[in-house]
């Protein structure tokens, strides 16, 4: 498992009780220890990395855009994925009746184990260094997918919030290009700002041309800056 994690404990009974869901801690009348303790701290120390390592990278986000953005990636369905990815259901120790009901690939149980893993790396190496070494080697892919994710949500709004930080004239989008028979169009859009070409998108509908349009944009303002 430590292959898997990437990191190599000094207390090997760390590793153990992040793996250690209640319901086998209850079998064992509370004899064994469990993560939920450990599932507290890193829970902690997760949000940290995370609000620190988005603050830094995205300077451009608010601070109500930020918190959206962090809520998106310490989700439980993303920490479950990625608890996966390092087969922590394979080495989980749980309770006969959760493993019977399917605890091992259940999300909450792997998130939780996720966090608890962070919060045992924590306490053993005594380095947060180690910490965002282990979450963002394996949640990077997860933070630039829900940044896109993010921004696709509206890019139209977002793209006028960023122009009006220095401008008052509107964005216009253009249809440059129709294709496709009537019930099966494809749409080419220009996003233009003062005469300018921003961005260039294509879409099953109008609308979705924009976005498209709208998020090019986004990422070229992006890369002058």
């Amino acid at each position: 498992m430590e292959n898997n994690i990437g990191y190599k404990f000094i207390d090997k009974n760390l590793l153990k009780v992040a793996l250690t869901h209640t319901s086998y801690s209850h079998e064992k009348k509370g004899t064994v220890e469990n993560n939920e303790r450990l599932e507290f701290l890193g829970d902690a120390v997760l949000e940290l990395v995370i609000s620190s390592h988005i603050f830094k990278k995205f300077n451009d986000l608010s601070e109500g855009e930020l918190t959206k953005l962090r809520a998106s990636i310490v989700c439980e369905a993303s920490l479950a994925r990625k608890a996966r990815d390092i087969k922590i259901g394979e080495n989980i120790r749980l309770g006969k009746g959760e493993e019977l009901t399917g605890g091992r690939d259940r999300d909450s149980i792997l998130a939780d184990a996720f966090e608890a893993i962070i919060g045992a790396i924590y306490i053993d190496s005594n380095n947060i260094k180690y910490v965002e070494d282990f979450i963002l080697s394996n949640m990077e892919d997860i933070i630039k997918e829900k940044r896109e994710t993010f921004e696709m949500n509206d890019c139209k709004t977002y793209l006028q919030e960023l122009i009006q930080k220095y401008s008052t004239e509107p964005i216009k989008y253009n249809i440059i290009q129709e294709e496709g028979p009537a019930h099966n169009k494809v749409f080419t859009v220009m996003a233009i700002h003062n005469g300018k070409e921003l961005g260039i998108g294509r879409g099953k509908s109008k609308k979705d041309a924009e976005q498209q349009a709208a998020f090019e944009a986004i990422k070229g303002i992006r890369e002058v800056k």
